[in-house]
């Protein structure tokens, strides 16, 4: 289930790219499988021996190009352990929302990209996240859970305004490329797990839904195709924005 839309981002095989809080690798696996040089970055050590294996699996069972590889890394995002312009591209798919400091892990992000490269960054949308917030305290309360709920304009001015020098002449602020929305049918499913309890995975409801949604993804039925790219743009969990670093 991606979020982020690659052909959109500019990927191309043989870029060196960084998946920025990877998880259980989602992203990272397709870049891989893209022909993409890949470094999968968290601070969960467990996530990222999972992640390693599938990467190796991935090799062995030769479902990615000669010439990609993937390695894994694990640090903080405040202090990412990489040289300035390193990156061609770079992912942080629902990450900024668990960071305190988010400003500064978007510096990092930032400076770890090469003039000319591109950016990709999603969070939860507001609207749906506000919904779940309103019906849940437990879901955002939760150790690791979501701090905050960004509006689309203010998370675009924090990434533009990362990259200007301290003077705040224009020099390399970010660009802004645009927006996407994605898992409109989505949306519904935490809507009612904060409506029955977030940990009540035996709720008749909540059970549905979720077969629903393995349904969505497993199989990619053509009338779930269609009303997700209907519901999209209306309840999208989530939102999606693209950057290029200017030039030097």
């Amino acid at each position: 289930m991606l979020t982020v839309d690659f052909d959109r981002l500019g990927l191309r095989a043989g870029d060196r790219v960084l998946d920025m809080g990877c998880g259980g690798g989602r992203h990272a696996f397709e870049m891989y499988r893209r022909g993409a040089d890949v470094i999968a970055f968290d601070q969960d050590a467990d996530e990222l021996a999972g992640v390693r294996e599938i990467f190796a699996g991935m090799r062995d069972n030769g479902e990615v190009p000669a010439g990609a590889e993937a390695d894994v890394k694990e640090g903080d995002a405040l202090n990412l352990p990489f040289a300035d312009g390193e990156f061609d591209r770079i992912v942080a798919a629902e990450v900024l929302e668990h960071i305190w400091d988010d400003v500064d892990a978007i510096k990092e992000l930032v400076r770890v990209l090469r003039p000319g490269g591109t950016l990709a960054i999603s969070v939860p949308r507001w609207l749906p996240e506000v919904v779940n917030w309103k019906l849940s305290d437990e879901y955002h309360n939760a150790p690791g859970g979501h701090i905050r709920i960004y509006t689309d304009h203010e998370l675009i001015d924090k990434v533009t305004k990362a990259g200007r020098p301290n003077d705040g002449q224009p020099g390399d602020a970010m660009i802004f490329e645009g927006k996407d929305y994605a898992h409109g049918l989505h949306a519904p499913y935490w809507w009612i797990k904060c409506a029955v309890g977030v940990n009540n995975d035996e709720h008749p409801l909540a059970k549905a839904y979720h077969k629903l949604l393995v349904w969505e993804i497993m199989k990619q039925p053509k009338a779930l195709q269609v009303a997700s790219k209907v519901l999209d743009p209306i309840i999208g969990k989530s939102l999606v924005l693209y950057f290029r670093k200017p030039e030097a």
